[in-house]
């Protein structure tokens, strides 16, 4: 994974693949972009405290790409 430096912008994603992601992401994914380890972020999905809102589906957990750019400050 390579390091982006940009401001606001966390490691092992580009602005660009950030952009790119469908409407709603599985938790691994936000969790990457955020810079929140797997465990922490499924720590904080449990406790209702992620920091964007989620979507429970089964056991599954689906982030909401707008609001995971909004949080990045990447909305249009």
């Amino acid at each position: 994974m390579r390091e982006n430096t940009t401001a606001g912008l966390a490691k092992g994603m580009s602005r660009e693949d950030l952009l790119a992601l469908p409407v709603a992401v599985d938790l691994e994914t936000s969790n990457r972009a955020l810079g929140l380890g797997r465990s922490k972020g499924y720590e904080l999905a449990k406790r209702g405290a992620y920091p964007c809102k989620l979507l429970r589906l089964g056991n599954a957990y689906r982030v909401v790409t707008a609001d995971l750019l909004i949080l990045l400050g990447l909305a249009a």
